[in-house]
């Protein structure tokens, strides 16, 4: 292993993509992520986006769980429970996003954990809580999506609520478990202290949404969406999307009658507002001819030269093709034994010492036998625990 969490092992009982995506970013940065696994998988090995498998693998699962370690075991069964145990004692870190008391139940909850292994920080990460009037509901992240209030936040007036098109509570709420568990492990190696972290997806996506909601509690007026597709509920024209010859472009926060002026529209001269809220879809309306008589790459060369705050809007082709994009390494590749080649996102962060490096998911208990030697477990009872259904194990 290799990168600045080297030394660092996590035991990763998470499913799904809040928890996963978390260790995914540790074991990128060179942690031993051991992901233990029910006997038929991570849930998402047997679910994916758009019910897409390749050679039989899930390309959800492969996003999110690469550069892990695979052990499947029977946490019902004493023996798949006490190895489970050992995992945890000789690890760092415990993440988990069970619904809340499900570790206690299988005897693996942090009141006894903490008094067998009091270095050990254990985060749990739910939908709503560990407690509260919402403990027994599922979470998931659409509907932490809905509880925060954000569908009202996207589209244009008079549209449905409208969700965001990609996971954000679960991938915001991994950020925070990450950021936990590292200010956890600096206060562990300065006090010899563990402790308890608790990240839910409903308060991940209200930290999103800080701004627009503060500026409701104190001024106690509702966004209201624009009809014209200005690009925020509370923020005026000239910012939105545009048609432009032959696709779309974006215009941040800009002097009106700069960008007026560059587009050849009259009537707003001298008009130096970065947030014309009074008619906005009005003024975003009477922009639009400016922007459809143009291509959208003569219109970027025009605002750059300006220094106007715009980009291109890209689909995905167009954004797998982006000169910066390519720049930055940000598609990365890894072989994998079952689907061959896999292109997806790599780490978003980079380090000049300790590189991050990218290494393929596992199969489902791949190094359960790997993982079961290193706790002290001989041979023989790592084929008594196969005969037993105690573990699940995959040669790769």
């Amino acid at each position: 292993m290799s990168g600045v969490l080297q030394g660092l092992r996590i035991a990763d009982f998470s499913q799904l993509v809040q928890g996963p995506n978390a260790t995914q970013m540790l074991a990128d940065m060179g942690a031993d992520v051991v992901k233990i696994e029910p006997l038929q998988g991570d849930w998402q090995r047997n679910w994916s986006l758009r019910d897409a498998y390749i050679n039989g693998e899930s390309v959800s699962f492969l996003t999110f769980n690469r550069g892990k370690r695979s052990i499947a075991l029977n946490l019902k069964h004493p023996s798949g429970k006490e190895a489970a145990l050992k995992i945890i004692q000789s690890s760092d870190v415990l993440l988990e996003n069970f619904r809340p008391g499900v570790m206690d139940r299988l005897g693996l909850g942090y009141k006894f954990l903490s008094s067998v292994h009091p270095k050990l920080i254990y985060c749990a990460s739910c939908g709503w809580g560990q407690d509260g009037p919402y403990i027994t509901r599922p979470g998931q992240d659409l509907l932490a999506q809905a509880m925060a209030g954000v569908l009202y936040l996207n589209g244009k007036a008079g549209d449905p609520p409208t969700p965001v098109g990609m996971g954000v509570a679960d991938i915001t709420a991994s950020f925070h478990i990450v950021s936990a568990i590292l200010a956890g492990i600096y206060h562990r190696d300065r006090t010899g202290e563990g402790q308890r972290i608790d990240i839910n997806l409903l308060n991940s996506v209200l930290s999103l949404a800080t701004q627009e909601a503060t500026l409701y509690f104190n001024t106690r007026k509702e966004p209201e969406r624009s009809e014209a597709g200005i690009g925020h509920p509370c923020v005026g024209a000239p910012m939105g999307v545009y048609r432009t010859r032959d696709g779309y472009i974006v215009v941040a926060m800009m002097p009106l009658g700069k960008v007026a002026e560059l587009i050849g529209i009259e009537g707003f001269e001298g008009n130096d507002s970065r947030n014309m809220l009074e008619n906005r879809d009005e003024v975003k309306r009477k922009l639009e001819p400016g922007f459809a008589k143009k291509n959208t790459a003569e219109l970027i060369q025009i605002f750059m030269q300006a220094d106007i705050w715009a980009a291109p809007v890209n689909n995905f082709p167009a954004m797998e093709c982006d000169p910066q994009v390519q720049h930055n390494g940000t598609i990365v590749e890894f072989a994998h034994p079952k689907v061959k080649q896999f292109r997806t996102i790599g780490p978003p962060i980079k380090f000049s010492r300790t590189p991050s490096s990218v290494k393929r998911p596992p199969l489902l208990g791949e190094h359960s036998r790997e993982i079961l030697k290193e706790i002290g477990y001989a041979e023989s009872e790592i084929e008594q625990f196969s005969r037993d259904g105690v573990i699940a194990q995959n040669a790769g």
